[in-house]
């Protein structure tokens, strides 16, 4: 398959899983234990019916909005995640230049392959730097300093992971940082060469935003001993509390699930929250995004930005959550895939199909603009006790 084959989400995944070895194809695309969570997150949408009013007049459609004082030209943002350069050996360098020209947010994590203040120099569109709470309190105030002097806007603090996840692929193949791969994990990087052949000829992987503060020399650390052992599990509203207060602009908890915790959120001073599971990542058995996306815009939706991500791989999955009152919508695995796909030109790929749906389908729903849909748009099939037949 060609990159020029790549129609859908689907298709990007096959050609990632043609071209990546299996232990970093696996990493990308598993979830925790039985996976259930994950595959949840796409079927949700599904449960959500879209009901287009028609004679409208579209012939312009505007899919900007305004989160976080940020202007995005979409509705959807590239979610931070770590280490892309096992992905492609642009990494960062190749989504950042993506959403630049899409004009829309892009993130950077603590466990990002490229440094945060390089790629900020480098693209001026809104970025977030996502990272996580340690047990070194000094390391955590040492990676906000540095996301200020890079001129970072959004720092966004994922509260979802204070442990790893039980990520069983990871386990069988043996993939961790640096590699400390299994018999079967190192058959199937000899069967990728010229993965192996650009990552040996290209800049040397690492993680620049821990560099200077953790020693990995020692031997490998996985990605399951990282959360466990470097992150702090007694994290507590009082403490992030302080991190807001230092940061002292747009801040952001990406991980929120509850309408109580979204409330915690809005008294401590944040300005946003991601409804996320870590893409299934993380709690298997935990509820998706989208089924708790409602509950928590009525809670706090007139006083912090909403967000969401997880399991979104289609144009009427932004419109039924933006439907819904998220303000935006994160992609994962949607501009990961492509990324090991084809590099920047699969992001920009992905990116285009994606604005290419969500205009098409906009006009389809009788809306000129974001702000235009709303809860009339939708109708749920399974009433659950929880939600409305009627949005």
């Amino acid at each position: 398959m060609r990159l020029s084959r790549c129609h859908n989400f689907h298709d990007f995944r096959t050609l990632a899983k043609k071209r990546l070895p299996g232990p970093i194809f696996n990493y990308i695309d598993g979830a925790a234990d039985d996976e259930g969570t994950y595959r949840r997150n796409s079927a949700a949408f599904d449960d959500c019916d879209l009901v287009p009013n028609v004679l409208t007049g579209v012939k312009d459609i505007d899919l900007s909005v305004e989160v976080m004082g940020q202007k995005l030209a979409l509705p959807i943002y590239c979610s931070p995640t770590a280490l892309q350069r096992l992905f492609h050996h642009d990494g960062e360098n190749a989504v950042a230049a993506a959403a630049a020209k899409f004009g829309t947010m892009f993130g950077v994590s603590s466990l990002g392959t490229t440094s945060l203040a390089e790629v900020r120099k480098k693209y001026d569109n809104p970025q977030c730097y996502q990272f996580y709470f340690h047990r070194d309190r000094g390391l955590n105030r040492a990676m906000m300093e540095s996301a200020k002097e890079a001129g970072v806007e959004v720092m966004m603090l994922t509260v979802d992971s204070i442990t790893g996840g039980n990520r069983e692929r990871d386990l069988r193949t043996g993939f961790s940082i640096p590699f400390r791969l299994t018999l079967g994990g190192m058959v199937e990087f000899a069967r990728k060469p010229m993965w192996g052949i650009n990552y040996v000829t290209h800049e040397k992987f690492a993680l620049p935003q821990l560099d200077d503060h953790v020693d990995m020399s020692g031997g490998a650390i996985s990605i399951g001993r990282y959360f466990t052992e470097m992150l702090d599990p007694s994290m507590t509203w009082d403490d992030v509390a302080e991190m807001v207060e230092f940061w002292g602009g747009q801040y952001c908890l990406k991980g929120i699930m509850s309408a109580a915790d979204a409330r915690r959120a809005v008294d401590i001073g944040c300005t946003g929250i991601v409804l996320s599971n870590h893409g299934g990542r993380q709690l298997d058995g935990s509820r998706s995004a989208f089924d708790q996306l409602g509950e928590i815009v009525d809670a706090v939706g007139g006083e912090i930005d909403v967000m969401m991500d997880g399991g979104v791989q289609r144009g009427t999955h932004v419109l039924k959550a933006l439907s819904m009152g998220a303000k935006a919508v994160g992609i994962g695995r949607g501009y990961l895939y492509p990324l090991a796909a084809a590099g920047q030109p699969g992001v920009e790929r992905a990116l285009g199909l994606m604005k290419a749906e969500l205009e098409r389908d906009m006009r389809l729903m009788g809306c000129r603009s974001v702000a235009e849909l709303s809860r009339e748009n939708l109708r749920f099939r399974n009433a659950t006790g929880d939600r409305p037949r009627s949005a």
